[in-house]
């Protein structure tokens, strides 16, 4: 999703538009990349696949199987190794918007068909056709502070005459110190184009590249001379030296993905392992990507063939194809993102199938607490389409539990001697009541912007399917996998699930309440944004506990002249005081439109039942507050007094 702190904070405005709204307002994904290392001559992928483009066709697939994590635009780079002087040798398309992948294949069509309609030669096409090289990086975008435009997407491109000095960079990452890497960027005597947490690492690498330029220059000048000493530092530029320099200055989540014009390539990953990466490599090839099945699917490889890139690892290739996996950066706490399990990956993961239908799961307990028991009068559903695999767990946890009733039934009716053919018939019979309920029904875009018939238009964006709920006796239970700002669970959901007359509706989160904003990569900041957060400050008004914000308040602003090293999340004060049923109870109260005759409650997934089900990504800041770097504290600290002060900013 969003890879970027692209600009200072600054006023936005968005266009209504209700076919870009789905349920429950869902946070956009991660960014993706997508990088190919070729290790053979250009010739053997023709000789043996038929096609100079078999890596750019690699390379489409690559970036369409993630296109769920950018939907903003998209951009591809190719480095060409053996280009002719005079001839261009790093190619770079990019496009804008939800299109930008087929937009950009489209575009460098047409030079392909050319290669093949004019019979190139292998040397020819090695040495002059355009985006036919031996190292491709793709990139998929999602903004983070709205700011868009051809110049924010990735690759970023470094240019120089020397190829070894030449950079492209793309990523998924944010950084929540970017004024501190501002600062030792001008410091050195660069002068940033642009205050963006991308321009700034690609000047930081750049100026580590020169400076592993000039160090081979150095030591082989005396006896070397050109073209032989330029040959010599292509040769031995040590890639793993340029990111150890620039690396240990960056706080946030990131994998962060280059390629120089003299064919090192390199992908690094946070410390603790914030943002994911993947990798596979065989003798023909070295992929990274940012989801394990993407690489499964496309070169049709066992899933014990894809490598987890480790936190702080960095997997680069030399200028020869030497391949090497190199811890850059101190390996910190495991604080893998469980968000990227819960909703941004894509659930054909295996692990990530399971770990989504265990939260389903976990849930039956207090959903059936919530119905009284009483499934023959509850009718179970979801909303498509992302929950459909949390779903199917929490069906297994309900039907385990029938089964379980039926047999009590059975053998309570055994003791007593009433054990029938009919009674068994009775029994057995029983069954959950699962249907789709809610159906997308049309795509709508409309210039009103006014509060009532904006609401009016935004609650027909569903349909939903009638006769499946009886009128005043069942229960409607729905699950989706998170509940963040609330608004389109108002304006829309439950004004259609309430057309069916249910008694209660009550809507299932498989995941925790969203409570802090991220500050590394989704497009989250604010903390009015937050259903669970104006719930809680609604809470404390109501009590007559204002002190607590006010002292929080204060609290945030003493943080302020207070080191990274120092910060504590204070914000985790509102919330303090109450539980989270107390805080679901308030939430469904706030966003529950005034109109509705069905009693709506509101359930969340523990963060204990969180850990239990995605034990080995235990990244949960935003459920609990608990930031994976001094950053995230000192950002959640400003965001609170931005949020007192009233004042609009990220």
């Amino acid at each position: 999703m969003s890879c970027l702190l692209e600009g200072r904070p600054q006023k936005c405005n968005f266009a209504f538009s209700i076919q870009e709204e789905s349920y429950m307002d869902p946070i956009k994904h991660e960014c993706g990349i997508a990088m190919i290392r070729l290790l053979k001559p250009i010739s053997y992928y023709k000789e043996k696949y038929g096609s100079y483009s078999w890596a750019l066709k690699k390379l489409y697939l690559l970036m369409e199987k993630q296109h769920n994590r950018g939907q903003e635009g998209a951009g591809i780079g190719v480095v060409k190794l053996h280009a002719l002087p005079g001839t261009e040798y790093v190619f770079r398309e990019r496009a804008l918007g939800t299109q930008a992948i087929r937009e950009i294949f489209d575009k460098i069509g047409p030079s392909l068909e050319k290669i093949q309609a004019e019979h190139l030669s292998p040397i020819e096409v090695e040495q002059e056709a355009p985006f036919i090289g031996e190292i491709y990086m793709g990139h998929l975008r999602y903004s983070t502070t709205g700011r868009s435009g051809m110049s924010y997407v990735h690759p970023f491109l470094r240019r120089n005459n020397w190829p070894s000095r030449n950079l492209l960079l793309c990523g998924n990452f944010n950084m929540t110190n970017v004024d501190e890497i501002f600062g030792e960027v001008v410091k050195k005597g660069q002068h940033p184009r642009i205050y963006s947490d991308t321009v700034m690492l690609l000047e930081q690498l750049g100026y580590a590249l020169d400076r592993e330029n000039h160090r081979v220059y150095r030591q082989y000048r005396d006896n070397l001379e050109e073209p032989e000493l330029t040959r010599r530092i292509e040769e031995e530029l040590d890639v793993k030296a340029v990111i150890k320099a620039a690396a240990p200055t960056w706080d946030g989540g990131f994998v962060i993905c280059g390629a120089t014009g003299s064919g090192d390539m390199f992908a690094l990953r946070d410390s603790n392992g914030i943002r994911p990466a993947f990798y596979y490599h065989d003798e023909e090839v070295v992929v990274v990507a940012s989801e394990r099945p993407v690489l499964q699917t496309v070169f049709n490889i066992a899933r014990r063939d894809v490598n987890e890139l480790q936190p702080g690892e960095a997997i680069t290739v030399n200028s020869k194809g030497k391949i090497e996996i190199s811890q850059i950066l101190e390996r910190g706490e495991n604080r893998k993102c469980s968000f990227e399990r819960i909703y941004f990956s894509r659930g054909s993961d295996a692990d990530i199938y399971q770990e989504r239908k265990k939260l389903g799961k976990l849930l039956v307990p207090e959903i059936l607490e919530k119905i009284g028991n009483d499934i023959a009068h509850t009718v179970f559903s979801f909303i498509p389409n992302t929950a459909e695999v949390a779903f199917i767990g929490m069906v297994e946890g309900l039907q385990e539990h029938l089964d379980v009733l039926k047999t009590e039934k059975i053998l309570a009716a055994r003791d007593r001697g009433a054990l029938t053919d009919q009674r068994i018939r009775e029994i057995i019979s029983q069954k959950l009541r699962i249907e789709k309920i809610a159906i997308k029904d049309i795509k709508l875009r409309t210039f009103i912007t006014e509060g009532e018939s904006r609401d009016e238009l935004a609650a027909h964006v569903y349909d939903v399917t009638y006769g499946c709920v009886a009128n005043n006796e069942d229960n409607l239970v729905v699950i989706d996998d998170s509940i963040v700002r609330g608004t389109t669970l108002t304006q829309s959901i439950l004004r259609i699930l309430d057309r069916l007359h249910p008694k209660k509706i009550i809507v299932v989160s498989s995941s925790p309440q969203v409570r802090y904003p991220d500050y590394y990569g989704i497009d989250m900041s604010s903390l009015s944004e937050f259903a669970a957060f104006r719930a809680a400050i609604a809470l404390l008004k109501d009590r007559g506990m204002e002190n607590v914000i006010k002292e929080v308040y204060t609290r945030c602003k003493s943080m302020a002249e207070l080191p990274d090293s120092e910060q504590e999340n204070c914000v985790k004060a509102i919330y303090a005081p109450f539980s989270q049923q107390e805080i679901a109870a308030q939430m469904a109260k706030m966003l529950t439109p005034p109109d509705t005759v069905a009693e709506v409650r509101l359930i969340f997934q523990s963060i204990e039942g969180l850990h239990e089900a995605i034990p080995d990504y235990p990244g949960d800041w935003y459920f609990s507050g608990d930031y994976p770097t001094p950053g995230g504290n000192r950002l959640v600290n400003q965001a609170f007094v931005a949020f007192y002060e009233n004042r609009k900013t990220r």
